[in-house]
């Protein structure tokens, strides 16, 4: 059975344990992408307005141990106005002093807790961390889908100890977008797969390969395709390891009489600190690597997706932190924006975050918040923290 919506749950006077995915970048302290927490704000606020107390937990990047640099505060404090109410910082997850916070907040009242991976226990599924998290609890509300292919204390363990479960408006949101390109899409489908690994996306390819109309391919995982084509790419970014599985892919795709679709042509430079603007060529000269699809691969890119019904999209097609190179991705970003009928999703972490900028994002049917946990729904893996969710 799926999870049930948070809506389903009786919260009048209960204390809700939130996961939330407040894995946000910062720079000296500061805020400068605060997505992933507006993402959340709408299941807060449901269930602040129906009587219960939200303790909201998260992680925040990779600490080895307990450092300020690491902490949640300027999370609480950006929740705190946008909530327009207090969102007091606990010092712990866990704890004596944590837990009398908790027991002392009042219906319509949310606390954050510090952040979750200062306990090595969290990433280990701890039993006892996770009973402790539990503790004085009586609702669990999973939202952060950007770690739900983590079988986590605060995202498995915890669904233990707590009977009430239910999944957040972010995380429904991600699900159903994710379904609608996964069960029974309409068709012509189309999928985009770029980024630097050809092995970030082996199990994406196979399983999309059962699914999609035609396969676009882009960024550095491209030339490792090109070279096992036989196609001389200079100094680009290979995976000579992945070679003999990048030929049985092209061996499948060619079985299954799918068109798997390969740049022609792209923007290269010495290397992408090199300054220049890059140059746009057919074959790429021995001195030079690929950082962008070119021109010509735009437009066959462009005049495939027309017409599509389903697109769903996975990592840039060029090395886009650097405008230069970021042409190629936001053309191709912009055309799928533009199709009418379409359902589009958009792959979260880097994709995202090329696009994030751009105005006609918005008309995107869905943008991921997640990571490796869309990737691997993509390729047809079960995640563990929408498995616990269930009844």
């Amino acid at each position: 059975m799926p999870a049930i919506p948070v809506t389903r749950l009786n919260l009048e006077g209960k204390k809700a344990l939130v996961r939330c995915d407040f894995n946000v970048p910062l720079e000296a302290g500061r805020i400068t992408d605060p997505t992933r927490i507006d993402a959340s704000l709408d299941t807060i606020r449901y269930i602040l307005g129906h009587g219960g107390a939200a303790i909201l937990c998260s992680h925040l990047g990779r600490p080895k141990e307990r450092t300020p640099d690491l902490s949640l505060k300027p999370v609480a404090e950006h929740l705190s106005t946008a909530l327009a109410k207090k969102v007091a910082l606990a010092p712990d997850c866990i704890g004596e002093i944590t837990g009398r916070m908790i027991a002392d907040l009042e219906p319509g009242s949310a606390i954050l807790l510090e952040n979750l991976r200062f306990h090595p226990e969290e990433e280990a599924n701890d039993r006892d961390f996770a009973h402790e998290l539990a503790r004085g609890k009586s609702v669990y509300v999973n939202d952060a889908f950007g770690t739900a292919h983590r079988a986590h204390a605060s995202t498995v363990g915890v669904t233990r100890f707590i009977a009430e479960r239910a999944a957040g408006f972010l995380m429904i949101r991600e699900l159903e977008a994710l379904r609608a390109v996964t069960e029974n899409p309409a068709h012509p489908y189309i999928a985009i797969l770029g980024g630097a690994k050809v092995s970030d996306k082996i199990g994406v390819v196979r399983n999309l390969m059962t699914k999609v109309d035609t396969i676009l391919i882009g960024g550095a995982m491209a030339y490792t395709f090109l070279r096992a084509r036989g196609i001389s790419v200079g100094k680009s970014r290979v995976e000579e390891d992945k070679l003999d599985l990048a030929r049985e892919l092209l061996l499948e795709a060619a079985r299954r009489n799918l068109p798997f679709v390969l740049p022609v042509d792209h923007v290269v430079a010495s290397s992408p600190e090199a300054g220049d603007a890059g140059e746009t060529v057919s074959d790429i000269p021995v001195d030079r690597m690929g950082l962008d699809i070119g021109p010509r691969t735009v437009a066959d890119f462009m005049q495939r997706l027309a017409g599509a019904k389903t697109v769903v999209w996975n990592g840039p097609l060029g090395f886009f932190e650097i405008p230069a190179f970021a042409i190629g991705t936001l053309k191709v970003g912009e055309a799928i924006a533009n199709l009418n009928g379409v359902t589009s999703v958009l792959g979260g972490g880097d994709t995202a975050a090329a696009v994030a900028a751009e105005p006609w994002s918005k008309k995107f049917t869905h943008i991921s918040t997640g990571g490796g946990a869309t990737l691997e729904y993509l390729e047809g893996i079960e995640l563990p923290g929408v498995k616990a969710l269930e009844p």
